[in-house]
């Protein structure tokens, strides 16, 4: 196997997921696609991974990581999406500031001191299981 090989499959074994607004959402929808680069579904609600993480992380074969202990090698940049439980204070729009898809299990819509920085095409809230599909 050549190492263009290799990389190849290793790509291939990441699944993409479409995230749509939950009802009274905003944003999105949402493509989110891991990869060896940004293979971490950085959860960021507390309590260790909240199961919209997990489904996502799940479906695409990325690694859910737990934010709120630490942050992931790489930071940032190794984020495939953050998934939040910001009410509209920094967190909301933190990740989008950084170019991370972020995904809020609360209905929230733009708001708080980052808010210029939260658009349709990297954001979207209201998020449960249930607006995880697979692409």
């Amino acid at each position: 196997w050549s190492v263009t090989d290799y990389l190849r499959r290793k790509m291939a074994e990441y699944k993409k997921v479409k995230i749509e607004r939950g009802p009274g959402g905003w944003g999105g929808p949402l493509e989110v696609k891991p990869s060896d680069e940004k293979k971490y579904v950085v959860c960021i609600t507390g309590g260790g991974i909240h199961p919209v993480a997990q489904k996502i992380a799940d479906m695409t074969g990325a690694e859910p990581f737990d934010g709120f202990k630490s942050s992931p090698e790489g930071g940032f940049k190794a984020m495939a999406c953050a998934v939040i439980d910001c009410g509209g204070t920094a967190r909301i729009g933190v990740y989008p500031m950084k170019g991370v898809p972020t995904i809020d299990i609360h209905d929230t819509s733009p708001a708080g001191p980052l808010a210029q920085f939260i658009r349709e095409e990297n954001f979207v809230s209201g998020v449960g299981e249930d607006q995880i599909t697979e692409i």
